[in-house]
Parts: C-alpha cells; sequence; structure tokens
C-alpha cells in the first residue's frame, strides 16, 4: 500500500471507526485521545495525510477521510476486524482480549495469509464485537441501529453491536448474558443507569455499558 506505515495505518482506521456508528467528524484533539499522542505530533501528522490527498482538514476544524483515505482505512479495519474474528473463532481467544493482538498483527499480516484467513472464516461479515468487516473491494453494509444510552424506554431489538473499547464492559455484559443478537427490551432510562429486559429478567446498566451497545433501530 503506497503513501502508508503502520501509523498512517494507525491514524487512518482510527478517523474511520469515529464515524462509522455516528456522523460527527472527528477532532484533532479527539484524535489525540483515542490514539494516545501528543496533539502537536496530531497536528504534524494531519499535515501529511492532507498533503497525501487522504484527509481533508482545516485549522481548528474536524479531520475527514478523503474516498482514497476511506478506501485504505477500510483495507486496515478489514485486516483487523478478520484477525479479531480468527482470534476468537480458532484460537481460542476472549472477545475482551483480542483488540490488542489484532491491533499489532493488523499492520504485518500478509494479504495471501488475509485471504486463507478470510476464507477459512467462511467469509465473516461482521467481527466478534459486530462490527461489519468490510469485504476485499472495499464495499461495506453496516446495519440501521441505536445506541443503547439514547434508547426510550419501550424500544425492543436484537444487539447488533458491542463497542470493545472497554475489554471491562465486555467482560460485564458476558456476566449479564449479553451478546450480540441477544434481544433485549428497554424499561426505564434514568440520569445514570439504564434498565432492560433480557430473557425474562431485569439487568441495570451503567450509562457507560449502555453507551458501549448499539441494538436494532
Amino acid at each position: 500500500m503506497a503513501n502508508t506505515s503502520p501509523a498512517i495505518e494507525d491514524y487512518l482506521k482510527t478517523v474511520y471507526a469515529h464515524t462509522e456508528w455516528q456522523p460527527d467528524a472527528i477532532t484533532p484533539s479527539a484524535l489525540a485521545g483515542r490514539l494516545g499522542i501528543a496533539p502537536s505530533s496530531v497536528t504534524e501528522m494531519v499535515k501529511k495525510l492532507a498533503a497525501a490527498g487522504l484527509v481533508i482538514h482545516v485549522p481548528y476544524g474536524a479531520v475527514r477521510l478523503t474516498p482514497l483515505g476511506t478506501d485504505r482505512a477500510r483495507q486496515v479495519v478489514r485486516r483487523h476486524r478478520l484477525i479479531e474474528t480468527w482470534l476468537v473463532r480458532e484460537m481460542g481467544y476472549g472477545w475482551d482480549e483480542v483488540h490488542d493482538e489484532a491491533e499489532v498483527l493488523e499492520h504485518s499480516v500478509s494479504d495471501r495469509l488475509l485471504e486463507a484467513i478470510d476464507e477459512r472464516l467462511g467469509r465473516p461479515t461482521r467481527d466478534p464485537h459486530g462490527d461489519p468487516i468490510p469485504l476485499a473491494d472495499g464495499s461495506i453494509v453496516v446495519p440501521d441501529a441505536v445506541n443503547l444510552a439514547i434508547a426510550t424506554p419501550g424500544h425492543t431489538g436484537r444487539i447488533v453491536r458491542i463497542s470493545d473499547r472497554d475489554p471491562a464492559v465486555l467482560r460485564s455484559l458476558d456476566e449479564a448474558s449479553a451478546g450480540l443478537d441477544t434481544a433485549l427490551s428497554v424499561t426505564d432510562v434514568g440520569a445514570d443507569v439504564i434498565r432492560i429486559d433480557l430473557a425474562g429478567r431485569t439487568h441495570a446498566l451503567t450509562r457507560a455499558a449502555a453507551e458501549a451497545i448499539w441494538v436494532e433501530a
């Protein structure tokens, strides 16, 4: 992949992931926080990405991917999510353990090995957390979903995505038997706690846990 490096791939993937499930573009400060690096470093890298035609950015404004940047980002996302799926299905990893491993492997796996992994797994369309896996041609289908934290009482649907940003949240949801395709109903929404009905049992979720869950719209 021309004009790329592990650092560039991480930037493109982070910008892409930020807007995959919500519409607001990422700011340089948010990008720095997500990547865990200094804002000044982000500023320099964003300038390089813009010069390479991968992002659009104006001073003090948000960072957006160009069509070329989106294509590049989806290639990285495809590798990351296929590796996560492979680690869970074939290597015995828990869904709360795969993100960091995939962060390392996504930069080194060859296209040939990735194709073999994809074929062995039966061409999966989503990773263990419900994030859609782009096809080899870059196309992708994101399900119509709503974040549980903004769902209203009475909302009913299957869980279609659970963010992997906080492994502790994944483990707590495991304990509540809340996984992909699990049906739930929102029974009450409070300032700090959201109550749901899950398989006939009521569970109280913190807002942080609810913000990690997307259900059918």
